[in-house]
């Protein structure tokens, strides 16, 4: 299929001449005599592109271009003038024209301009679709009532450069609600920095954050750019902000007031202009009263607070997760994508998933590779996720029974979890409670906890 052009203008010769020089070139065409014409065979025939010549009668070259702007935002316009002006042609810019081409047409360049406007709009066209694939990989999955109203939220905010702090326990989500804002933002098309400030030592993170300058410190052989200056014009997002100590968020406090910095060693001020997003799964109000963050830093990110839902409050989105999580994995996996029956889907609803979200993908991994059968039952899931296994720490959920009873009920919650907190690592759970790992395997043996 050959691409269509809209040749609009006022002289016959010129629709005659071009249309049969443009045809030879194998492009189809289409002829306009003025505006309205043009308008109404852009709403019929959908053309690649159009031809369109400043000095009309009635509606003129401008007026024209700024409709087919108007109701067609993404169709390439190049305009033909034989009295132009750089005013005029500046103005036709920033309207959107692609280019403007002088009178007497030199017919190579408008072969050449005309090429080069379909590979534009070919290209704009495969970034919306990989915009739009990404904020789809991006979404958050989910329908019931805080999931639709945390949507709500970010769907308000992300457009605009509001800064977000996001709170929520650890596997919620949080970074895929930064991301979800990023990609719903005016800054998609640029960079979103992730820094994990609990990952990176203290005494490097100025350098990752701010850059440093050759020979500031041992080890610094080259100049190196930090997260700031690489997220220029785009999106930072700090994850776990109540994980940095309290001197480096003094710095930080200063480059968000100042959006201003200078590398580690060096003496030359920079300027950036970024979003900032940040997240914790702590109570930074408590970190306030207890010391270890600072208030103005808090009330500085806190502009737009976002609270991420644990999944024990939206146990109804757990069927669609789980499908949109077995439907990735036979993707990766090259299986066919397995399904689980109401009866194993109540269990997982009965659970108390202290690990979130990040829990509930990493049993469907388990499942959707251990599970032989292409349906997933009762059977399948193990006896920690079952539900006489999970109940809470909740004092509702204690039998009535003696002192041993209940300590060793409480021992038994604990240790579930510790397990979920860990994605039901035996090593990292039995450190995190300071006990040998076989000694954690006893223990899971006498309550009847099997992973």
């Amino acid at each position: 299929m050959f691409p269509a052009i809209l040749i609009v203008d006022d002289e016959m010769t010129i629709l005659q001449s071009l249309g049969g020089i443009l045809s030879d070139e194998g492009f189809e065409t289409l002829t306009a005599s003025n505006g309205y014409e043009a308008l109404k065979l852009i709403q019929e025939e959908s053309p690649d592109l159009v031809l369109l010549d400043i000095w009309m009668p009635g509606m003129d070259g401008i007026e024209t271009l700024q409709e087919i702007k108007r109701t067609n935002p993404f169709l390439q316009v190049i305009i033909i003038s034989g009295h132009g002006t750089i005013e005029t042609a500046v103005k036709a810019t920033k309207l959107g024209a692609y280019d403007f081409i002088e009178k007497p047409l030199s017919i190579e360049k408008v072969v050449v301009t005309i090429n080069n406007a379909l590979n534009f709009r070919r290209l704009e066209e495969e970034n919306r679709f990989l915009r739009k694939k990404t904020l789809e990989k991006h979404s958050i999955t989910g329908n019931s009532p805080p999931v639709l109203a945390m949507k709500k939220q970010i769907a308000i905010v992300a457009p605009t450069n509001a800064w977000v702090l996001i709170a929520g326990e650890n596997g919620t989500g949080k970074e895929l609600v930064a991301r979800t804002v990023h990609q719903m933002s005016d800054r998609a098309d640029k960079p979103l920095i992730d820094v994990n400030c609990a990952a990176i030592p203290d005494e490097m993170i100025e350098s990752e954050l701010f850059g440093h300058e050759r020979g500031a410190f041992t080890g610094a052989a080259a100049r190196k750019r930090g997260k700031f200056e690489i997220a220029n014009n785009g999106t930072i997002f700090l994850d776990e902000i109540g994980d940095m100590s309290l001197r480096t968020q003094a710095k930080i406090l200063r480059i968000l007031q100042e959006q201003k910095f200078e590398r580690v060693g060096g003496t030359r001020t920079l300027t950036v202009d970024v979003r900032v997003l940040a997240a914790s799964n702590k109570d930074l109000e408590k970190q306030i009263e207890k010391g270890t963050f600072r208030e103005d830093l808090y009330y500085r990110l806190n502009l737009i607070p976002i609270e991420v839902p644990p999944l024990r409050h939206r146990t109804e989105d757990i069927p669609l997760l789980i499908e949109t999580f077995l439907e990735a994995f036979a993707k990766e996996g090259n299986w066919g994508k397995k399904t689980v029956t109401p009866e194993a889907i109540e269990h997982l609803k009965s659970y108390r998933w202290a690990g979130n979200v990040r829990e509930l993908k990493n049993l469907a991994e388990r499942l959707a590779i251990m599970t032989q059968s292409d349906v997933i039952d009762e059977d399948d899931i193990p006896s920690l996720y079952k539900s006489e296994k999970a109940k809470t720490a909740d004092p509702a959920f204690f039998e009535e029974g003696s002192l041993k009873e209940a300590k060793r009920e409480f021992e038994k919650i604990y240790i579930l979890r510790k397990l979920a907190e860990n994605n039901n690592n035996i090593s990292q759970t039995a450190d995190s409670i300071g006990i040998e790992r076989s000694h954690l395997h006893k223990k899971m043996k006498s309550f009847g906890l099997e992973l």
